[in-house]
C-alpha cells in the first residue's frame, strides 16, 4: 500500500476530496473528524485489507501520518 492509497482511505472516511491530505494535518483540526469518521475508517480498512483497527489506537493518533502508521503496522 502506498502513502497515497492510505491517505485516500482517510479522505474517504472523512468524505473529503481525494488528494487533499498530506499526512501532516492534525486530526483534531479536520472537518468531519468525529466518532462516525472513526467507525468509517475502521470499516474501510477492514473491507480493504481485512484487518481491524482498534478505536482506542485511532483516538490516540495526533496527526494523519499516525493513522497511516497504524494501518501500515497492521499490514505487517
Amino acid at each position: 500500500m502506498t502513502k497515497a492509497e492510505a491517505l485516500n482511505l482517510v479522505e474517504e472516511s472523512l468524505e473529503m476530496e481525494t488528494n487533499t491530505l498530506t499526512g501532516e494535518e492534525e486530526i483534531a483540526d479536520l472537518d468531519g473528524w468525529d466518532s462516525m469518521a472513526v467507525i468509517s475508517l475502521i470499516a474501510l480498512v477492514d473491507e480493504t485489507f481485512n484487518i481491524t483497527l482498534e478505536p482506542e489506537e485511532i483516538m490516540e493518533s495526533v496527526i494523519v501520518n499516525d493513522l497511516l502508521k497504524l494501518i501500515d503496522d497492521s499490514l505487517v
